[in-house]
């Protein structure tokens, strides 16, 4: 497995142990409107979930103003799950990386990237999933920080926890 792929695997697992993480707090905790950095825990989640959806379409071929203009979409359907919906999209869009890593065996292949922000560049597909991994991880220290804020722990979800975790 590549390096590319196996920081993926640890992006889901991630992912999943925060979503169980907030399943076990109390139910108002998710939606909870707080002034931080964004306004619930559920909008911090969903917007990992829109960029991940918008990386893989892009990874698979989209233009990216195209895979942008999506995301606004796939935002409101996320926000509007409950924890276990979201888990459950979670779990989907994983399997449609996972089969894309089937599919494009070589994640060094370079793509043009014509961001409509910051211009054009050249990017390797693996590029692409550790920006995936890194946003990924980013908010979930922002979520980690705005459970504490609302006066409950968060949960563990570093890289190294992920190789004694998944050791089978």
């Amino acid at each position: 497995m590549s390096n590319a792929v196996t920081m993926y695997e640890y992006h889901a697992w991630a992912n999943k142990t925060m979503l169980n993480r907030l399943k076990e707090l109390p139910q108002d905790v998710y939606k909870q409107e707080i002034v931080s950095i964004f306004p619930s825990v559920s909008k911090a989640m969903a917007h990992i979930y829109t960029v991940d959806n918008s990386w893989l379409e892009i990874a698979a071929g989209k233009v990216m103003k195209e895979a942008m203009g999506l995301a606004e979409q796939v935002t409101k359907e996320a926000e509007r799950q409950s924890i276990e919906g979201l888990q459950a999209m979670f779990a989907a869009l994983s399997e449609r990386y996972r089969a894309f890593f089937k599919q494009q065996t070589d994640l060094e292949k370079a793509i043009v990237l014509d961001n409509p922000y910051a211009g054009i560049r050249e990017t390797r597909l693996s590029e692409i999933v550790m920006q995936v991994v890194n946003h990924g991880t980013y908010h979930r220290g922002n979520i980690s920080a705005m459970l504490r804020q609302m006066g409950h722990a968060s949960v563990m979800t570093e890289y190294a926890l992920f190789w004694y975790q998944n050791r089978a």
